[in-house]
């Protein structure tokens, strides 16, 4: 798999922060999305977020939130984000096929998510250093499950740099920042 900004969907899953608060490592897999978002919208590539029963859980954690300005955040109560009718129109309208996940937990969303895509035809990568659990047997679990099923692990500094594809992109200086803002992943 190939990443390219113009073929691509970013998945950002339920990274509330009651789940921020109880998974490991909480800080650096947020800080880690925070990035890839910032990158994917200064290149163009749509972010599809989800929230996981926002009524009870609270909206996505306040960086992201702010990150995501006026984008549309779909509220879920099915684990899967393409469980979701509005998700699934917007990827009709879209029709992208490659998919990128981050967010939270693991196991759970990220990974129902990722099966459900491919079992739409899509092809499927999740950065593991943008998403996470409450424990780190279960990230890793579901980690070795997401690439059992197909799905291709890529780092969020590695994805962005192939979306870039050139240090003569126009918008190469604006991601420098935000690599060099977000360096410690």
């Amino acid at each position: 798999m190939r990443f390219d900004r113009t073929k691509d969907v970013l998945f950002l899953i339920d990274l509330q922060d009651p789940f921020i608060n109880s998974i490991e490592n909480g800080s650096a897999v947020l800080a880690r999305a925070e990035f890839v978002v910032q990158s994917a919208q200064v290149l163009g590539v749509p972010v599809l977020a989800t929230e996981q029963v926002p009524e009870k859980l609270g909206s996505l954690c306040g960086s992201l939130k702010e990150i995501m300005g006026n984008q549309p955040i779909y509220a879920k109560a099915t684990f899967s984000s393409v469980g979701i009718r509005e998700v699934q129109q917007r990827l009709q309208v879209l029709g992208r096929k490659n998919a990128v996940l981050v967010g939270v937990e693991t196991h759970i969303c990220v990974t129902q998510t990722g099966l459900d895509l491919l079992d739409e035809g899509f092809t499927v990568a999740v950065c593991p250093d943008a998403v996470g659990a409450s424990s780190m047997e279960k990230h890793k679990l579901g980690m070795e499950r997401l690439r059992d099923s197909g799905i291709m692990p890529v780092h969020t500094e590695s994805l962005v740099y192939e979306w870039l594809g050139s240090s003569e992109h126009p918008s190469f200086r604006d991601v420098l920042k935000l690599v060099k803002k977000y360096a410690s992943g």
